[in-house]
C-alpha cells in the first residue's frame, strides 16, 4: 500500500460523546428523546443530514432560519467541550502507526465528515502527519458515498487500489468500498463482516505487512 487514508472521530480520536451530548442538547430542546440508541444513526453522517434525522425522529419540521441556527448551536456547544483536547487523547496505537507509516514512506492522509478537523488535528498535535486532510467542508456528497475518500487519493496522487482506509463507522466502510479502497474497520464490531480487515484497535495494525 502507497497510502493511508483515516476517518478521524473513532479511528485516531474519541470525541463521539462530546457529538452525542451537542446533538441530544438540540434534540431535548426540539422536545425530542435523544439516547445513545439514537445516536448510533448519526455515526459517520454530515451534520446537516444528523439533524434531519433527529427531526425525523420527532416529526419535526422547523424552518430554515431555526435549522441554521440550531447547526450553529450544536457546533458552538461541541467546540467548547473539546478545547482541551490534547495528544493523549489519541486512541490506542495511532501515533505508532503514524511513526512508523511515515518512516516507510507511506502518505497519510484524512477523510472525514467532520467539519472541525484540522481544527481537532491541531489540538491532538498530529496535523504535520497528514499530507492532505478532505473534510466535510471539501464535499458535496457525505458518506456513504465515496467522494471524500477519491478526493484524498487524487489529492495524493495515487490510485484508491494502493490506499487503505481505516473507518469505524458502517457507512464509512460502504463509502471506502465503493470507492476501490481496501476497507479496515476499527473498535466497532458491527462492521466486522462489512470490513476488509477488522481490528480491535490499531495498536493490532503491523504496519509493515502492507508497506
Amino acid at each position: 500500500m502507497k497510502a493511508f487514508l483515516f476517518d478521524l472521530d473513532g479511528v485516531l480520536v474519541s470525541t463521539e460523546h462530546n457529538h452525542f451530548l451537542a446533538w441530544q442538547r438540540c434534540a431535548h430542546s426540539l422536545g425530542i428523546e435523544f439516547t445513545e440508541k439514537e445516536n448510533e444513526l448519526l455515526k459517520g453522517v454530515s451534520r446537516v443530514d444528523s439533524l434531519k434525522k433527529i427531526l425525523e425522529l420527532g416529526s419535526k419540521t422547523i424552518s430554515d432560519t431555526e435549522f441554521e441556527a440550531l447547526l450553529k448551536s450544536k457546533n458552538d456547544f461541541y467546540l467548547d467541550s473539546i478545547q482541551e483536547l490534547n495528544q493523549s487523547n489519541l486512541l490506542p496505537g495511532v501515533l505508532d502507526l503514524l511513526n512508523q507509516a511515515k518512516e516507510r514512506g507511506i502518505l497519510l492522509g484524512v477523510g472525514s465528515s467532520s467539519k472541525n478537523a484540522n481544527f481537532i488535528l491541531d489540538k491532538l498535535r498530529i496535523r504535520s502527519y497528514f499530507q492532505v486532510v478532505i473534510d466535510g467542508n471539501g464535499v458535496q456528497d457525505p458518506k456513504p458515498h465515496p467522494e471524500v475518500f477519491l478526493n484524498g487519493a487524487k489529492a495524493l496522487g495515487l490510485d484508491p487500489s494502493v490506499c487503505m482506509v481505516f473507518e469505524d463507522a458502517a457507512s464509512g466502510i460502504a463509502a471506502a468500498k465503493a470507492g476501490g479502497f481496501t476497507a479496515v474497520g476499527v473498535g466497532n464490531p458491527n462492521i466486522k463482516d462489512q470490513a476488509d480487515i477488522y481490528l480491535n484497535d490499531l495498536t493490532a495494525f503491523r504496519v509493515e505487512q502492507h508497506a
